[in-house]
Order: C-alpha cells, then sequence, then structure tokens
C-alpha cells in the first residue's frame, strides 16, 4: 500500500457553488463574469477569512468596498450577498468513495474554510464524513503552508510519508509532496477513483482506470 492514511480537501472535490445568480448580477450590472469571485478571493479579502480573523459579513463588506468604483452601492451589495451565501452541493461519486474509504483507513478533511464549515457539513450531510476535520480558520493557518498538512498527518495518527493527499489546487498538492505525502490532483470523480484503487481493491475501482496520477 503507498499509503495508510487520506487527507483530501472539500472546496472543488467534495463541494462545489452554485454561481448562477451572482452570473446574473454580475451581467445585469455590466461586469465580465467572474468578477466578483476575483474579488472576493483576492488573497487580501480571502486570507483573513480563512485564518478565521473576520466574519462572513466582513468579508461581504471587503467584496462590497471593492465593487463600489464599478457599479452602484445595491448592485454591490447584492453582489457581495449572492457571492458570500451561495449554495453549494456534492459530487455524489466523490462523496461515495470518501466512505469507502474511511471504513478501510483514516480519513481527514483539510481544508482552506469559514468559521461556519461545520454548519455547512451538517446541511450537506456531510458531518460523519471523516475521522476529523482540520480547518484552516480554526487552526490559524492555510494551504499551502506545511503546518496545516502536518497537523492533517497529527490528527490522521500516521507520519506524512504515509499519506495520500488529494486536492484540485497544484500548490497545494505541491506543498504535500515536498513533505512526503503522495499527491494527487483532482480534476473529476475518475482521479480519485483511480488514487484509490489500491485501497478500494474492487473491480470497479480498476475499471478504465489508468495508473493513479500520483506525486511523490
Amino acid at each position: 500500500m503507498p499509503f495508510d492514511a487520506v487527507l483530501c480537501d472539500i472546496d472543488g472535490v467534495i463541494r462545489f457553488y452554485d454561481t448562477a445568480e451572482v452570473t446574473r448580477l454580475e451581467r445585469a450590472a455590466g461586469l465580465p463574469d467572474g468578477t466578483t469571485a476575483a474579488i472576493g478571493f483576492a488573497p487580501e479579502n480571502d486570507l483573513p477569512l480563512l485564518l478565521g480573523r473576520i466574519t462572513r459579513e466582513q468579508w461581504a463588506d471587503s467584496i462590497v468596498r471593492d465593487l463600489s468604483a464599478r457599479v452602484t452601492p445595491d448592485q454591490a451589495r447584492s453582489l457581495a450577498r449572492a457571492f458570500t451565501e451561495a449554495d453549494s452541493h456534492t459530487d455524489a461519486q466523490v462523496v461515495d468513495l470518501l466512505r469507502q474509504v474511511r471504513s478501510r483507513c483514516p480519513l481527514v478533511l483539510v481544508s482552506n474554510a469559514t468559521a461556519w464549515l461545520d454548519d455547512d457539513l451538517v446541511r450537506l450531510g456531510l458531518a460523519d464524513l471523516a475521522d476529523h476535520v482540520v480547518n484552516s480558520s480554526r487552526e490559524g493557518v492555510a494551504k499551502p503552508d506545511r503546518r496545516i498538512y502536518e497537523i492533517g498527518a497529527a490528527r490522521a495518527g500516521v507520519p506524512p510519508q504515509r499519506c495520500l493527499f488529494v486536492d484540485d489546487r497544484q500548490e497545494n498538492v505541491d506543498a504535500a509532496t515536498a513533505l512526503g505525502m503522495t499527491g494527487v490532483l483532482h480534476r473529476d470523480a475518475t482521479d480519485l477513483r483511480t488514487a484509490l484503487a489500491p485501497l478500494l481493491r474492487t473491480d470497479e475501482a480498476w475499471s478504465g482506470a489508468g495508473e493513479p496520477d500520483y506525486v511523490r
């Protein structure tokens, strides 16, 4: 076995946001698609949120501030509200694979996330998905800082070199492999299924799958 525990990202792997309303509002305001996301995820606005230093309301205020030169105050507030309160859904295939994983080895979710992540997981029916959740806003450190990976490995109870790390961002995978973890860049459920095949050892896992896209 190339690993004894699985560390997995949440957003972009398990959870995805519905941005249709934000897009509609941007087009109505004459903004290019993705403008609000670019502002909301800008490091100066996003990182304080992910480190637990500001509230959702303060995050929304920062988006309103940066939009105010381009749209009316009402439009800015509507866009910020739609973006920061967007609904989300899960990838059912990924959730099913991770539930299988947890019956075979420790599963730890390692996420750059907000202070309300626990409530989100309950609403999505994922409160019992993993053995542990390492949340950047609770830990005060965010990927790709090596410390959050070390926390994840410690919660799993195995050395970093025995962890499989899954994330949809290359820089986060690179940071994990620098610690000796096995890294997998997630693009869809097929990537995860292929990576987990040695652990799950099912015909379905190998069906149509090539070699796992591991990075060591």
